[in-house]
């Protein structure tokens, strides 16, 4: 029998799951909550789930393992040292779990993107010996980077970064270069410090490339902390369910609500999400919804924008986009949507005068317009308003414009500048739910929907940079 490891991409966290088989039994490493991908995936191999292990307490998605766990029967192995409200099998450094005669865990503490953090290594038996196959490394040791190491505060982001630089040095001392690295941050996650410089990776590829193997601990350090921006509001959640133990997820129908339901939630100050995407939202939308297409990463700017616990509802063309919308904002915590509707905004309207539409430009537009010529049809632009993260603003902008990152714009709507604004971001998808929010209170707006590395070959004029 051969060893297989799979992945279970969650790539609107930007995270990975893995299932590890024998071709009997198989070990799960950090499910996300929606577990029924897992469990069909181990029935589509023929096997069965003894292990579910954990490498951390998570802070940007609510686990499945738990639940995982109790549905299979599976041994749960989450650190011994963290602290939790249900049953597990604690593990340690040092510990090795025999999964079955040809594979084996062996846990290695690994802190740095939390105190407790391990990772796994996958041996397989040969010849009467264990070779290692991999290391399921969570936060600890990813493609080209690290996990980040601000989480659990800014007072202790320096300790855990100095954890995080020992932890990797650590990996690579135990493991041969052909071992591959199984990371489950590092793909657009929030979690990590910077993203994923590759598809796959081993560790010899990472001594070779990565900064945490390459640096000084006291260089890595500065350099790790320089490059962190904000990260989600809704982390702060995360902890708490994934420590006191998830509850089981419910992916039931979401109640339907008729024209005069949407005006009554939209009068309340309700969120009501529409998840089509910009370019149908731009053409015709109902009056007072957000833009967040299925398109993008719907769910992590959404809970970062929202009051936590605000009503939410979500618009969209089919009953399974709104499946799998509700599907998503399950894994960060948000389990029952307040009601659904689908089809066009003309089905969602009580009349006519509560539809909507967005003016669109792009970047060769905004250049036309500085020069002193605003194309016919649109308004001038008084304001440029850019939602990036700080990071990107610092990287390069536009001269003039206003920086205001999107997760901040809700409560600071009050201090974009007086006038017509033209927002953008990096692609558009962010632009797009600004722009809703501005025209929600009142703005005149228009929405350049282009890409940011556009601006200055097309002749936007860009800030001087250091």
């Amino acid at each position: 029998m051969t060893v297989q490891v799979s992945v279970i991409t969650t790539s609107s966290l930007g995270d990975r799951s893995y299932l590890a088989t024998d071709g009997r039994v198989a070990v799960v490493v950090d499910p996300q909550r929606d577990i029924d991908r897992v469990m069909y995936l181990a029935g589509a191999q023929g096997v069965r789930i003894t292990h579910v292990v954990e490498t951390h307490i998570h802070n940007d998605y609510v686990s499945g393992g738990l639940q995982l766990a109790r549905l299979t029967g599976a041994a749960y192995l989450v650190s011994g040292h963290d602290q939790v409200g249900f049953d597990r099998t604690p593990v340690a450094d040092g510990d090795t779990v025999t999964v079955s005669d040809l594979l084996r865990l062996r846990v290695v503490g690994t802190p740095g993107h939390t105190f407790h953090h391990l990772s796994y290594v996958l041996d397989r038996a040969t010849g009467g010996d264990w070779t290692p196959v991999g290391v399921f490394t969570g936060g600890s040791l990813l493609f080209g980077t690290t996990g980040r190491t601000d989480l659990l505060g800014q007072q202790h982001a320096h300790t855990l970064a100095r954890h995080q630089h020992d932890s990797a040095r650590k990996l690579a001392d135990l493991l041969p270069d052909g071992a591959e690295v199984w990371p489950t941050h590092g793909f657009g996650s929030f979690c990590s410090a910077s993203q994923a410089d590759a598809p796959a990776s081993t560790i010899g590829r990472e001594r070779q490339t990565n900064p945490v193997l390459r640096l000084a601990a006291d260089r890595f350090v500065d350099e790790i902390l320089a490059g962190l921006d904000a990260y989600p509001a809704y982390y702060a959640h995360m902890g708490v369910a994934n420590t006191d133990g998830p509850a089981p997820v419910d992916l039931s129908p979401v109640t339907p609500a008729d024209p005069a339901a949407l005006r009554d939630r939209i009068a309340a100050g309700e969120w009501v999400v529409d998840l089509r995407d910009r370019t149908a939202y731009a053409t015709s939308h109902l009056a007072g919804t957000v833009s967040l297409g299925l398109d993008g990463p719907m769910s992590t700017w959404l809970g970062w924008l929202i009051d936590w616990g605000v009503p939410i509802t979500l618009l969209a063309e089919t009953p399974e986009q709104v499946a799998d919308a509700q599907r998503e904002l399950t894994r960060i915590g948000i389990d029952r949507p307040a009601a659904q509707a689908t089809g066009t905004p003309q089905r969602w309207a009580v009349d006519r005068s509560a539809l909507r539409d967005l003016t669109v430009a792009d970047f060769p537009a905004l250049a036309a317009a500085q020069a002193g010529g605003t194309p016919a049809g649109l308004p001038e632009p008084q304001v440029v308003l850019d939602v990036r993260m700080t990071n990107e603003w610092t990287a390069g902008h536009i001269d003039g414009a206003t920086h205001i990152p999107l997760p901040d714009l809700p409560k600071r709507l009050d201090q974009v500048p007086v006038g017509t604004v033209w927002v953008h971001c990096g692609s558009g998808y962010r632009a797009s739910a600004a722009a809703s929010l501005l025209a929600n209170a009142g703005r005149d707006v228009v929405l350049i929907d282009d890409r940011f590395d556009r601006a200055g070959p097309a002749g936007v004029r860009m800030a001087a940079t250091a």
